[in-house]
């Protein structure tokens, strides 16, 4: 049960530095953005990519931790 508590304090550090990540750059290069008079759309590509690589390479650490 000791594990848990870091565990928690990591996955904690993990969301913080991707949100400040996200803050501080706000939209990476490959992203789509497509701004037509009053409508405005924005999908973010390269975003979900680059967070769906850290997240597998945390689970896949975390999978092999048990």
């Amino acid at each position: 049960m000791t594990e848990f508590p870091k565990l928690l304090m990591i996955l904690g550090a993990v969301i913080f530095g991707i949100g400040l990540f996200m803050q501080l750059i706000g939209k990476l290069p490959g992203d789509i953005f497509v701004k037509k008079g009053n409508v405005t759309f924005f999908f973010p590509v390269v975003t979900c990519i680059a967070i769906s690589i850290i997240l597998s390479v945390l689970f896949s650490i975390f999978g092999r931790m048990k």
